[in-house]
């Protein structure tokens, strides 16, 4: 193989992260030509709904895909938290690069923390994960959807529309930006979204040259968490719909055996509740221990939550 298509969105953060790609590649692979087809979906185009009321975050690989299944392109490059729970059939992730900050930051222009901000301060954000979380911690604070790509939203901050939106810390760090962050969000405070600072390399099932290729970028302990965070949001049945943290990590017990460590939650749709779990275990069963949290929070009433959300925005 000579030449490599990259299908991306136009964005400036998804051109940089398809950048990202096409250098890890001929750092393996010199030899070969890669050029960029940028594509512009559905998400880009409808701005003026927020996601979940015109059909999820799907709507921002759809036409990615579609040039995979067409042939137009040999692979699409992909914020993971993008991608919806089932893969496109005959599509698959055949790779992903080592994850970057995972977590929420705060860009503001006067204030260091949502908690340092007057009653009613506007905070700018296209998540209803991250809107449940300001109502839950900071309910003295107004949440609004903000959509856009990163620029578009930095200069509705700029221009005073908002007095904080909340952000990636991955795309700002990626997009060379980390000076705009005012704060970071723990962990604990803003469990980040599924596959949240992923990038993930999607190619077709039976393309076997091309995955051999992509082998050699694959991060294994980016896709291990990534696999039980996946687990986690399947089990729940989550969607664009549903207020759904996940964020998993490797780490080395007392007796020096490496554990993998899920962390998940889900929002209640007025915000009042937000139920948590915790699963630890081997790290080649990733896919248990996603269940396993999964199956605690719904112990906890997820599954009641859940139907709630879902029948609030369908209507």
């Amino acid at each position: 193989m000579q030449l490599l298509r990259i299908a991306t969105r136009k964005s400036q953060l998804a051109l940089c992260q398809a950048n990202l790609v096409k250098q890890a590649l001929l750092s393996h692979f010199p030899d070969l030509t890669i050029s960029l087809v940028p594509l512009s979906t559905s998400g880009d185009q409808l701005l003026a709904e927020p996601l979940a009321a015109i059909g999820g975050k799907g709507l921002f690989i759809k036409e990615i895909e579609e040039a995979l299944l067409d042939n137009r392109a040999d692979i699409a490059v992909h914020s993971m938290k993008d991608m919806p729970v089932q893969i496109t059939q005959n599509l698959e992730i055949s790779a992903c690069l080592e994850r970057e900050d995972p977590r929420d930051v705060l860009v503001c222009l006067k204030y260091q923390h949502l908690s340092d901000m007057p009653e009613h301060s506007k905070i700018g954000t296209a998540s209803l994960r991250r809107q449940n979380m300001v109502k839950y911690h900071y309910p003295h604070l107004i949440t609004e959807t903000l959509r856009g790509n990163v620029s578009t939203r930095l200069s509705k901050l700029d221009a005073g529309q908002y007095d904080g939106i909340i952000l990636a810390a991955a795309g700002l760090k990626r997009l060379g930006l980390p000076d705009r962050i005012q704060s970071y969000f723990s962990i604990m405070e803003s469990l980040p979204a599924i596959g949240q600072g992923i990038i993930a390399i999607q190619c077709r099932e039976n393309d076997h040259e091309i995955k051999k290729l992509l082998h050699r970028l694959d991060h294994t302990p980016t896709r291990l968490c990534l696999l039980a965070e996946r687990a986690l949001n399947k089990a729940l049945g989550g969607s664009c719909h549903a207020p759904i943290g996940g964020y998993a990590v490797i780490d080395t017990d007392q007796s020096k055996k490496e554990k993998l460590y899920l962390r998940g939650c889900v929002y209640s749709v007025d915000s009042k509740i937000c139920l948590k779990s915790e699963a630890i275990g081997n790290i080649n069963d990733m896919e248990k221990i996603g269940q396993k949290a999964a199956e605690d929070l719904l112990n906890q009433g997820a599954d009641n939550i859940l139907k709630n959300i879902l029948h609030s925005t369908n209507r």
